[in-house]
């Protein structure tokens, strides 16, 4: 997408707005399925929770991906963008036990964290298949704040736990079809992935009826120039080599699963906001935008750092800029930034905006959520309208 392509979709839909690049979503989609090209069964299942908009499901899914859903909600989301329940895999953390049973009763691949669920689970529907996930007490992310593998993480089974695990299987007779793990976002060091992939490996080796060994995901992408990303084409040569060397031993066809969302997604978004005011004090220039924490939370909750360029005026001199929002609470989302020189009307886009930004929103201040477009055959297609007040009020009752 040019900056006229983006300039153009601000006059046909306003600003605020989130636009998404199908071609660079395919891309990424071909590039994660050629670094595995060596092992003969892959399954890509997306993450949901990156981006759950319909039509970024129902082109996902045409690639030849499934889903990876974390709520019941998630799940029907993608039955409604047509994906098969087999195509499904549901991992859900802290729900209710009813939940599981209605996912189930869809057809969708259950994956469960938790022993005392696992056992009653497996107590009540002995036949259904089941993965059950690991936690392998590796953190492949530095950031604690999306790293799920370290020891006190309320996510997956310990694999200390893995006689209680066996013991479980073994008396109600269930089903396992899939083993799993997810250390985490951001994957630093390919190596220490590879490590935990080894405590996995040594579980599977346990149960004799697997189907699959999903390795979660977590890969980085760059976030701004200069920043590190997960080699995945090392990543995949060497684990693909270890997984064939496993699946030999193991003595049945294996499918190798991820999950991938930043990865898919990420970089093929951008959140476009237009300069409301230029506003500055005895020490900062503000540029402040028709948008807040509720539109992009990720630079105050996370302190991500998303790439902004001045699309209005992109050869301008650069100055230095603090970009805030308009939401009554500190809402920055940068401090003394370069960006080319703005103006007032100027239209600014934030990169890397693809990922756990919209399905982040909210209505916080009772600002309304953007709408989103998608650029697909060179085109422009409005994929969720501007919320209205009505859409405020609508399940509100007096």
């Amino acid at each position: 997408m040019t900056n006229q392509d983006l300039l153009t979709a601000v006059d046909r839909f306003d600003s605020p707005l989130y636009v998404y690049d199908a071609d660079m979503i395919a891309s990424q989609y071909k590039r994660l399925t050629a670094a595995f090209k060596q092992v003969d069964k892959l399954k890509i299942h997306y993450a949901v929770k990156a981006s759950n908009n319909l039509s970024i499901l129902k082109l996902i899914n045409s690639l030849g991906a499934g889903l990876d859903t974390v709520s019941v909600q998630e799940v029907l989301l993608g039955l409604e963008a047509g994906v098969d329940p087999k195509d499904i895999i549901y991992t859900p953390n802290g729900v209710s036990f009813e939940e599981i049973e209605q996912v189930a009763g869809m057809g969708v691949q259950i994956n469960i964290d938790n022993l005392a669920i696992l056992e009653q689970f497996g107590t009540a529907h002995p036949k259904v298949p089941v993965c059950i996930r690991i936690n392998p007490h590796v953190m492949a992310g530095g950031n604690t704040n999306i790293s799920v593998g370290h020891i006190d993480s309320k996510f997956g089974i310990s694999i200390h736990q893995l006689p209680h695990i066996l013991r479980i299987v073994e008396n109600t007779g269930m089903h396992i079809n899939g083993i799993h793990m997810h250390t985490g976002s951001d994957i630093l060091d390919v190596e220490v992935f590879l490590y935990a992939s080894e405590i996995l490996f040594e579980t599977a080796k346990h149960f004799k009826t697997l189907d699959f060994i999903d390795f979660g995901s977590g890969f980085k992408v760059p976030y701004k120039a200069g920043d590190i990303e997960t080699n995945v084409e090392e990543f995949g040569e060497k684990l693909s080599q270890r997984f064939n060397e496993f699946q030999a031993e193991y003595g049945r066809p294996l499918t190798l699963a991820f999950e991938p969302g930043k990865f898919l997604v990420s970089q093929a978004g951008q959140f476009l906001v237009r300069v409301n005011a230029i506003k500055q004090t005895t020490s900062t220039v503000f540029a402040q935008v028709d948008s807040g924490f509720n539109h992009l939370i990720r630079p105050m909750l996370y302190g991500a750092q998303h790439q902004i360029r001045n699309i209005s005026n992109p050869e301008g001199k650069e100055r230095f800029y603090s970009v805030v929002g308009y939401i009554c609470e500190t809402d920055t989302f940068a401090n003394n930034r370069r960006i080319a020189e703005i103006s007032e009307g100027d239209i600014l886009s934030f990169s890397n905006a693809g990922a756990y930004c919209f399905t982040m929103a909210s209505n916080y201040n009772s600002r309304y959520r953007p709408a989103e477009a998608l650029f697909i055959d060179s085109d422009w297609k409005l994929i969720r309208k501007r919320e209205t007040f009505e859409d405020l009020i609508r399940n509100q009752l007096v």
